[in-house]
């Protein structure tokens, strides 16, 4: 179906564009949302006689958008959530959560307007996309961690799951039990030995 866009639409084409689309993706998404016009000859008419008029308002509403963007652009929220030892969360984060965490820093922002290509599934700092006008996004950041003191490690750079894994192994070293060069592998050493014969004896 062609249709003539309304406003920009990302990788379709900016306002006043005619474009080709499936006809599904006109039918429910477009056209109900107002994104956009069918490009037939009465449509365009009334576009041309209207195109003075809707520029002049998508001006002004860029213009909003981009003063609002500069308060929220770069915002930092913390979400504290469980998860594993591997940094797998128990559950995971969403847009009402990435929403619910910029109202808390006094950012009142439309659910639509976050872009998440996926929920967030791992503890560390992710870029979320916030589009608050169709030419205008801005990038939040979430930082998913278990604790405050996580959080704040986090926010300086630090790689919480690597220092983990870090400490982890550091740990397992600590545990790691001294080989004797002279034996052969498998061979028990003598001490040992000796020590389940007189635990024997004394059995006996």
């Amino acid at each position: 179906m062609d249709i003539i866009l309304l406003e920009r639409v990302e990788k379709l084409g900016a306002m006043g564009d005619i474009v080709t689309v499936k006809d599904g993706y006109a039918r429910n998404f477009l056209l109900p949302q107002k994104k956009a016009l069918r490009a037939n000859d009465a449509n365009k008419k009334v576009y041309e006689a209207n195109r003075e008029r809707l520029e002049k308002e998508n001006a002004e509403r860029r213009g909003d958008a981009e003063k609002a963007g500069e308060k929220v652009a770069g915002t930092e929220i913390v979400l504290i959530r469980a998860s594993s030892n591997t940094g797998q969360l128990y559950g995971s984060v969403n847009v009402r959560d990435i929403v619910a965490g910029l109202a808390e820093k006094g950012h009142e922002i439309d659910k639509k307007a976050v872009i998440m290509g996926h929920p967030i599934k791992t503890l560390g700092m992710h870029d979320v996309r916030i589009d608050l006008h169709p030419e205008v996004s801005i990038t939040v950041k979430a930082n998913v961690a278990r604790s405050d003191d996580e959080a704040e490690l986090q926010s300086q750079g630090v790689d919480v799951i690597q220092q983990m894994f870090e400490d982890e192994a550091s740990e397992k070293e600590g545990f790691t039990e001294a080989v004797d060069p002279t034996l052969e592998p498998g061979e028990i050493p003598a001490d040992m030995l000796e020590g389940d014969d007189e635990a024997g004896e004394e059995e006996a």
